[in-house]
């Protein structure tokens, strides 16, 4: 059975469309576009029409590569902007007419459970295992071994934290200083519900951490090959994290591995990543190239 799923988070919209047999995946194709769905919305509540219409024209291209390649399923998941939008209805609308299905406006609950799904799938490192899948608008932590055992969604991400706090090009100590303080805490209070600080292996889901370990690996291009399932260490998470706190974002688009939506918001991702290690206690961190749009596939 050939399906697609779609991921509408807070600044990516993404695709998955695959062939499911016998409870695995093979990938068809896979595309990804920054719309910054959630551009604005943590200080004024509301999707706005620019970040409406930059997703619409993203979503028309997937849902002529849907009808062309003969979907049996399609599911699409929207995250944290959709959530927290006082005019999701809008969102809402604006899908259906153009995917001629509803958007299901899903729960962080279940977006770390989806997360959870994807990113183990194929993993061969040692459990139990805490995913973190950090996201424009909010992080996902999840812990668990062939299953999820406890989940909890914590309103930090990339998109968040800079518009909140990183606002100078290169940011300020103090700014850096403050999103440290946000961060720290709501981490802090994620690994006080799951025991993240239990755990074997840290699986590190999105764009910031693959962005992250491929600047580790000083790759010369982005390769999700050579980045999927990777393994970089705290001490290289936090060398690359300062790096790209002290750039500007020309001198982070200069790096061939940055995708341009990106690099306005990736020193908050990385930032997150750091923090999220430091707390925890875990000294490296695996990337995942899966996550919850193959949670989502796999579950149709």
């Amino acid at each position: 059975m050939r399906v697609a799923a779609i991921d509408c988070g807070t600044n990516s919209i993404r695709l998955l469309i695959a062939d499911a047999a016998g409870g695995g995946l093979t990938d068809v194709a896979r595309r990804m576009e920054i719309v910054r769905l959630g551009e604005g919305v943590d200080r004024t509540g509301r999707i706005s029409d620019a970040a409406l219409a930059r997703t619409r024209k993203a979503l028309l291209g997937y849902a002529a590569e849907i009808a062309e390649l003969g979907i049996s399923r399609v599911r699409m998941c929207a995250t944290s902007a959709s959530r927290d939008a006082s005019n999701a209805a809008d969102f809402r609308d604006m899908v259906r007419s153009v995917l001629g299905v509803d958007p299901e406006v899903i729960t962080g609950d279940e977006e770390a459970r989806l997360s959870f799904t994807g990113a183990v799938a194929g993993l061969t490192a040692d459990p139990p295992y805490l995913v973190v899948d950090i996201g424009g608008g909010s992080t996902e932590f999840v812990t668990g071994s062939s299953g999820v055992e406890h989940a909890i969604s914590m309103d930090i991400g990339c998109v968040r934290m800079t518009e909140r706090h990183l606002h100078d090009d290169p940011p300020t100590a103090a700014q850096i200083a403050a999103a440290t303080a946000d961060i720290t805490a709501a981490v802090d209070t994620a690994l006080a519900a799951v025991p993240g600080r239990e755990a074997a292996t840290l699986v590190g889901l999105a764009g910031s951490v693959t962005t992250v370990v491929a600047l580790a690996q000083n790759l010369p291009g982005y390769d999700a090959t050579r980045i999927h399932h990777a393994r970089v260490s705290r001490d290289e998470v936090a060398k690359v994290t300062a790096d790209l706190l002290g750039m500007t974002v020309a001198e982070r688009l200069a790096r061939p591995v940055m995708h341009p939506g990106r690099a306005d918001v990736i020193g908050g991702g990385a930032l997150i990543l750091q923090i999220i290690m430091e707390r925890s206690g875990l000294t490296s961190v695996v990337a995942s190239e899966h996550d919850i749009l193959d949670g989502i596939c796999l579950s149709l």
